[in-house]
């Protein structure tokens, strides 16, 4: 697909979104989801994949508290992928990630991914693009397999964030005392190597583009969940599920 440029995308909703307007639309489109998920559970019959990434800051527990958070705790499981442990390390990059792919019936969320193999791994050279193009090349694979051998449907959000957004967000954790459980000193560090994450980002979109990834503006948490909401809704209607009769 052609490179995606992320300087030529705004962080922020299109002219003419009203607010309150947009939280309604957000509500109605939860209500649905929540009957949408108890079908997805009882017919069995597919999975859905949700891969949540971004910069420090752009909301992703947020997008999951407010967007998944409604839906039966039963059939939706999150898994937060952080520096791996010594006994990942012992496996493949995917040996992790594959544990935690979902059954049938079920919604994974991923915060933060095996993207993150390919992003700041690479930002700080600990993988080369040599070795970056390999990994890309085992992701596709991947999805590949989970898409075409288990029904999984695969949604991909990037969680579109200003640099200014970041920082104003970043010192909350500071000043704000219900936030400063998420504060690390290292977030600003990584904050300054925003161009060279962006273009990591870039690569990823270019070459793991199936399917491909929604770029979701986050400056205004309200428009984030609206659209995160809508494509997961578009999805799940799609599947066209039925509850299943009487076992006989």
């Amino acid at each position: 697909m052609p490179r995606i440029s992320l300087n030529d995308i705004s962080t922020r909703a299109p002219k003419g979104f009203d607010k309150q307007e947009t939280k309604l639309k957000t509500a109605g489109l939860l209500e649905e989801l929540d009957e949408l998920q108890n079908l997805l559970y009882a017919e069995s019959k597919h999975s859905i994949l949700v891969i949540i990434q971004g910069m420090d800051a752009s909301g992703k527990d947020g997008a999951i508290r407010n967007v998944f958070g409604r839906l039966n705790p039963q059939g939706v499981m999150v898994k937060s992928f952080k520096v791996p442990t010594q006994e990942e390390l012992a496996h493949d990059f995917l040996w992790r990630i594959h544990a935690n792919t979902p059954g049938r019936g079920m919604i994974q969320l991923f915060n933060r991914s095996h993207y993150e193999d390919v992003l700041v791994t690479r930002v700080h050279k600990w993988c080369n693009d040599s070795l970056a193009k390999k990994r890309m090349k085992a992701i596709n694979d991947f999805e590949k397999l989970l898409q075409e051998h288990n029904n999984t449907h695969i949604l991909k959000f990037y969680l579109h964030v200003s640099r200014e957004e970041q920082h104003v967000r970043l010192h909350e954790r500071i000043s704000m005392r219900e936030k400063q459980w998420k504060y690390n000193e290292k977030d600003f560090e990584e904050s300054e190597l925003w161009d060279i994450y962006r273009e990591m980002y870039e690569d990823c979109f270019e070459h793991c583009d199936s399917p491909s990834w929604i770029i979701v503006p986050s400056d205004q948490n309200w428009y984030k969940e609206y659209l995160m909401a809508d494509n997961l809704h578009k999805l799940m209607k799609s599947l066209d599920m039925k509850y299943p009769g009487l076992k006989k």
